[in-house]
């Protein structure tokens, strides 16, 4: 009898600890799922960001090799647009990027403010997901869109 007592304590014994330590376990393990998932995000947005600065360079070296009038704001609005379509780590390396280019222009290259304006506006068009054809000079080569 003491042997059947002594067993059924112990199993009840070890079924709290099991229920106590399985608790304890899970919030580990999710835990670790929280982390891995922030980690896992700023990877993403790190390489989002990457791609954007890469998609900004490009607009910026079509711009400079097709030299063509009034074609700035073109190419300001597509490379926020594809920068932005990234996802939110493009998106904010079309801002800072852009914001500095504007910001040295302004104050430094002697474009005036207006032009400033323009370009600021070609960048949050294309950002926020416009149509960078809106900006687009008639007769500008196919192989820049």
């Amino acid at each position: 009898m003491r042997l059947l007592l002594f067993a059924a304590c112990v199993a009840l014994y070890c079924a709290g600890a099991d229920a106590w330590f399985g608790r304890v376990g899970s919030a580990v393990r999710s835990g670790f799922d929280s982390a891995r998932e922030a980690v896992g995000s700023a990877v993403d947005r790190t390489r989002e960001a990457a791609q954007g600065a890469g998609d900004m360079y490009r607009a910026y070296s079509d711009m400079r090799e097709a030299q063509w009038r009034n074609s700035d704001k073109y190419f300001h609005a597509r490379g926020n647009y594809d920068a932005a379509n990234r996802g939110p780590g493009g998106r904010w390396a079309a801002e800072v990027i852009s914001d500095a280019r504007e910001g040295y222009q302004g104050a430094l290259s002697g474009h005036g403010e207006e032009d400033t304006r323009a370009d600021q506006e070609a960048n949050r068009w294309g950002r926020n997901g416009g149509d960078p054809n809106r900006y687009r000079p008639r007769g500008l080569p196919n192989r820049y869109r």
